[in-house]
């Protein structure tokens, strides 16, 4: 691992067992200490592949929605070395993670994992049942979202 990874990564040490520690719930970290399970995420996700508005109730504008969209990076990324493409808080397709031009995506540390589509208004989520120290996410969660991913396009 490279010397600034290595920094980033273990500062503090984190393993996926504190997921559990009173100090890690309490904590604010993005992307590291939601709870919730697959239906909870895949449903606050809704709002956006949604268009903004679930259940009658308007959470953002069509604007807002499509800003997600708006490219801020594309390139490696230097802590994890792994080609990404980032929009206003989600991933966005690339070479390696193809998904259509209304479609984003964010994983958790452990592997969990949502796709947004806002084509097929579609939300799907993976969240395991054991937290693990993956910062990529693994390939049980990723081949579930790629497998909705080429079923949309196939219907399409």
């Amino acid at each position: 691992m490279a010397p600034f990874a290595l920094r980033v990564l273990s500062n503090p040490p984190l393993t996926g067992d504190m997921s559990w520690l009173e100090w890690w719930r309490r904590a604010e970290i993005p992307a590291a200490n939601g709870h919730g399970n697959a239906r909870s995420v895949a449903r606050v996700q809704s709002v956006l592949a949604a268009g903004g508005s679930v259940g009658g109730r308007r959470f953002l504008s069509e604007k807002g929605c499509q800003a997600v969209f708006t490219e801020q990076s594309n390139g490696t990324d230097v802590v994890l070395g792994a080609p990404l493409r980032f929009g206003l808080g989600y991933g966005l397709g690339n070479e390696t993670m193809p998904l259509g031009p209304r479609a984003c995506f964010w994983g958790g540390y452990g592997g969990s994992v949502v796709l947004v589509d806002l084509d097929a208004r579609m939300a799907v989520s993976y969240v395991m049942n054991r937290m693990e120290g993956n910062l990529l996410g693994d390939t049980r969660g990723a081949n579930i979202l790629l497998a909705a991913a080429m079923g949309v396009a196939a219907a399409g």
